[in-house]
């Protein structure tokens, strides 16, 4: 790692080694103006680090440190999506449950004649009877749908884990920018007044002060976005752990702690254990078992019946056995069966399209890893060891009297933005491995990126 871009993280704050650049603005004086509000703003806003501070308006104090595998544990435990996912699967214990069930007995009573001499009463017992495998299919397809919402709550903790790890890693990458836009802001505001103080003393010209001061304007609302930014990350993080406040104020790790770039062979293997794909199986299982449900409504059921009659004209009790089955002539539930089949056939269409989607998915979102992986070292080892010479070297002649401000002011904007791009490449790299967490189901597995193929 280069020495020039180290941030030391503490629980009392984010340090840095000395950093500074400038961003040459061509804006008018308006900006000046316009900065020194939004620098207010800044001020105004509570700071990362402090353990006793609050934010986003939090009544009680922060927890000191959070990790990645705490977060993840907090957003299983009070992502509301991921608790109604697992009412989901609660529910369908219901399904399988009323799929188990037997058709309910009938009792059924008939009075012939109202005339007391010569009223006749009868009253059975009706019991049907199911035939064709109705209960054992209806149960699996019961079994099934609860298999499938199984598989959408593990789909949906993938999901969940991933998008907590990216932005677990984007408020990093956030605090990395804002600490790089303070230091930038406080080496602005000490070039702003040396300047100042070169011009008083007649040695440069003052339009150098009218630059410095633009510069330093420029620099302030940077930081003021920055710190938005900052903001804006720790809030999306504390929603996808379920709260409404942030109550963290530290989080633990490096934002270049980069996860590696497996080979692209070994991602295919795991790909038809994915979330997505063993859903889509389910599925197509599911889809089979319901075609089954209907196939078994082509045998009628049938009803048996017992009872006794009793006649006040004749003052005997009479005994009835019976047996009714309906006759499938018309109806042979041959409509329901053919839309079975033909869902049935669609979800194993569904199934290739999500396997060959996958297939995709996890090809780019490799590439893309690996891509960025190169783009980080090549920053890490060329642009910005040069970039830093190159300004170092143009801040010690601007104070020996060799080089004017604008060449200062120019290997400044270098500089930071080589480590805006590198900053940007690490939020880049954390969410490609997040995307490839999120469609193979697999935890992130922080390590050295590897260039591989």
């Amino acid at each position: 790692m280069f020495k020039g871009i180290y941030v030391q993280r503490t629980p009392h704050g984010v340090h840095g080694h000395r950093k500074a650049s400038f961003v040459a603005a061509s804006v008018v004086i308006m900006l000046l103006g316009a900065s020194s509000v939004a620098f207010s703003q800044v001020t105004a806003q509570p700071q990362i680090g402090g353990g006793q501070e609050t934010l986003q308006g939090t009544s009680s104090a922060p927890t000191a440190v959070l990790s990645l595998a705490r977060a993840i544990e907090l957003a299983m435990e009070g992502n509301p999506e991921v608790a109604a996912a697992t009412r989901q699967v609660e529910s369908t214990e219901g399904q399988v449950l009323q799929g188990r069930a037997r058709p309910n007995p009938e009792i059924a009573y008939s009075l012939e004649d109202t005339r007391s001499k010569t009223r006749t009463q009868s009253i059975q017992l009706n019991l049907p009877i199911e035939l064709g495998g109705k209960r054992a299919a209806r149960t699996k397809a019961a079994e099934k749908a609860r298999e499938q919402a199984q598989a959408q709550l593990i789909e949906l903790k993938a999901t969940v884990r991933a998008d907590v790890a990216a932005a677990y890693f984007d408020v990093l990458t956030a605090q990395e920018r804002l600490a790089l836009a303070r230091d930038s802001a406080s080496l602005a505001k000490s070039s702003t007044d040396t300047v100042a103080k070169r011009v008083a003393a007649g040695k440069v010209s003052p339009v150098e002060e009218t630059k410095a001061r633009v510069a330093e304007a420029g620099i302030r609302v940077e930081l003021a976005q920055a710190a938005s930014e900052e903001r804006n990350a720790m809030s999306r993080l504390s929603a996808l752990l379920g709260r409404t406040t942030t109550m963290f104020a530290v989080l633990e790790g490096r934002a270049d702690d980069l996860p590696a770039a497996p080979k692209l062979a070994e991602l295919q293997t795991m790909i038809l254990s994915s979330p997505s794909v063993v859903r889509a199986r389910l599925e197509v299982d599911r889809r089979q078992a319901l075609t089954a449900v209907e196939q078994s409504k082509r045998v009628p059921n049938v009803t048996v019946s017992v009872g006794m009659q009793r006649a006040n004209e004749m003052q005997r009790n009479v005994l009835l056995f019976g047996v009714s089955v309906p006759i499938p002539v018309f109806d042979r539930n041959q409509g329901n069966l053919l839309e079975a089949l033909k869902l049935e056939d669609k979800a194993r269409d569904e199934l290739q399209a999500v396997t060959v989607r996958m297939y995709s998915d996890v090809a780019q979102a490799q590439e893309r890893l690996v891509t960025i992986g190169a783009e980080i070292q090549a920053l890490q080892q060329d642009v910005l060891p040069g970039a830093k010479s190159a300004y170092d070297a143009a801040t010690i002649g601007f104070e020996n009297g060799k080089f004017n401000f604008l060449e200062v002011l120019d290997a400044q904007r270098t500089y930071f933005t080589a480590k805006s791009q590198y900053l940007k490449a690490l939020g880049e790299a954390h969410r490609a491995a997040a995307d490839v967490d999120r469609l193979l189901g697999a935890p992130s597995n922080p390590g050295p990126i590897a260039t591989q193929n």
